[in-house]
């Protein structure tokens, strides 16, 4: 049995009415919350993710998806990498509220 996921309070008191509220894009919270839970279910740096992948998860489309990825590379909450043109790109998220 999969343990239930944990996400860090900032994300639902800061985030989700900054991105939802303020940038009127909730498809940018919506991939940012999932990008999230796949970076820290495999516990990785990054995840690779197709665009229609990560439509197909969140049941947005692909414009949507597209229009959210902008918006988070946009605030610095996502890092994008891709090797070639065409490869599937690595999602790194950052979350700069967080000290190291």
């Amino acid at each position: 049995m999969k343990e239930p996921a944990r996400f860090d309070p900032y994300l639902l008191d800061s985030l989700m009415p900054d991105l939802v509220g303020h940038d009127r894009q909730p498809s940018a919270f919506l991939v940012y919350l999932y990008l999230s839970h796949r970076v820290t279910r495999a516990r990785a740096r990054g995840v690779a993710a197709s665009l229609q992948e990560l439509a197909a998860d969140t049941g947005l489309s692909k414009s949507a998806v597209q229009a959210g990825l902008r918006r988070l590379v946009q605030r610095r909450l996502l890092r994008v990498h891709k090797a070639a043109r065409t490869a599937v790109p690595v999602y790194t998220v950052l979350r700069p509220w967080i000290r190291r």
